[in-house]
């Protein structure tokens, strides 16, 4: 999620290219696993080029995206072996439970929304008519200030 988010999403945010904002008419069960494989598939592709800019195989303990997969696979390590095999539903669940409100907020805030191309073939810049906002108190408390998500881009 780091490095999509970071340096997929925030470049291609309201654009065909980025899985995670919502093509106007899009139902939310069709954008979730466009919006997870492509996600994914972003976030290695981008990763890989950093490897080879850096001089390092992909498979590399420096790749950012193994390095994540394999802090999670200790981490439920750990739990399975303090607390045995019935974490294995409540780590599935949580995770499953995890993407699945993350990618709710992407669907939200990015429903719709498309940058167009200026003269020279490029996207404007993003703007804050780029992504919902919904600034009020009770979304401030619920979602750590994510209502105000244009300025987040």
């Amino acid at each position: 999620f780091y490095i999509e988010h970071n340096r997929g999403h925030h470049v291609r945010v309201a654009t065909p290219e980025d899985p995670a904002s919502a093509k106007f008419g899009e139902s939310f069960w069709t954008f979730l696993p466009r919006s997870v494989w492509g996600s994914l598939k972003s976030s290695w592709e981008l990763e890989q080029k950093r490897m080879q800019r850096v001089g390092k195989t992909t498979w590399s303990i420096h790749n950012d995206v193994l390095n994540a997969w394999l802090m999670s696979v200790v981490l439920y390590a750990a739990l399975i072996a303090v607390f045995g095999p019935v974490m294995l539903p409540f780590l599935l669940i949580q995770a499953i439970y995890g993407f699945s409100l993350l990618e709710t907020v992407n669907y939200l805030e990015h429903y719709g929304l498309l940058r167009p191309k200026n003269d020279y073939g490029r996207y404007e810049r993003c703007a804050p008519e780029h992504s919902w906002n919904s600034d009020h108190i009770v979304t401030n408390i619920f979602l750590y200030h994510l209502q105000r998500h244009p300025d987040h881009h």
